[in-house]
């Protein structure tokens, strides 16, 4: 099997690190971004190259103006060059009414989870071979709208799908794939984050399965879409929302 080498932006944690075991354990070396973490990097870096592969860790604030530009110069610089990268890096930061949350949330959520997703992607696709691919990790509430939880994530994801679909058209005559992933509830500390640790437990409840999703459920789909299996799915995003 050929290595490739792959780009996870948010790698360190939750999803990004279980997408990073993954491919770390098919073989292949890995880019691992992340924003302030730093002992949650070198853990997930410790990891991956126990699996037998080399990864480099990149702090990079993807908020700012020159970060994505940073992270991606500097995995070209330790790689070469990219097979794949999954633009994953997302965050709620609150739980609410859309009138409850302040502006400056609203306008954080959407710059992390939409604006910084689409420069990734700009860059990705400027940089990637033939036969290169590009996974947005979207979200389950793109389509539900979240009400009373978190509208505006959902909205920025939404925007995300339609990056999937419209990128996906632009690039393929290039031989680049873009494909998106949508989670729903999984089990990481992103609600814990926005200061609502137990929403995992209560979704558990209602769900049609009786529990929330794993994060290696996830990678498992995220690893299917940067497969030479999966060479004639782009331009769609697969939910893995456990049927909601």
């Amino acid at each position: 099997m050929q290595t490739r080498t792959y780009l996870i932006t948010g790698g360190t944690r939750g999803i990004g690190r279980a997408c990073a075991l993954r491919l770390a354990a098919a073989g292949h070396d890995l880019v691992l971004g992340y924003s302030r973490d730093r002992d949650a990097a070198g853990e997930a870096q410790l990891l991956v190259e126990q699996l037998g592969v080399r990864c480099l860790t990149v702090q990079a604030d993807l908020g700012t103006e020159t970060g994505p530009d940073e992270l991606f110069e500097a995995a070209l610089a330790w790689s070469g060059g990219l097979d794949g990268v999954v633009n994953n890096a997302g965050a709620t930061l609150h739980t609410g009414t859309l009138a409850q949350t302040p502006v400056e949330v609203i306008r954080r959520v959407v710059d992390l989870n939409l604006t910084s997703a689409i420069l990734v992607a700009r860059l990705a696709v400027q940089l990637l071979p033939e036969g290169g691919v590009l996974v947005n990790v979207s979200s389950g509430a793109a389509a539900t709208g979240s009400p009373g939880e978190y509208v505006h994530y959902a909205a920025a994801k939404a925007g995300v799908d339609a990056l999937t679909t419209g990128l996906a058209l632009e690039v393929a005559a290039l031989g680049i794939r873009v494909v998106g992933v949508a989670p729903s509830t999984i089990e990481t500390d992103i609600h814990a984050g926005a200061g609502d640790p137990d929403r995992g437990q209560r979704v558990a409840q209602r769900h049609p399965m009786g529990r929330i999703g794993r994060p290696e459920e996830v990678a498992a789909v995220v690893a299917f879409a940067l497969s030479p299996e999966a060479s004639y799915v782009s331009g769609t995003t697969l939910r893995v929302t456990g049927g909601v």
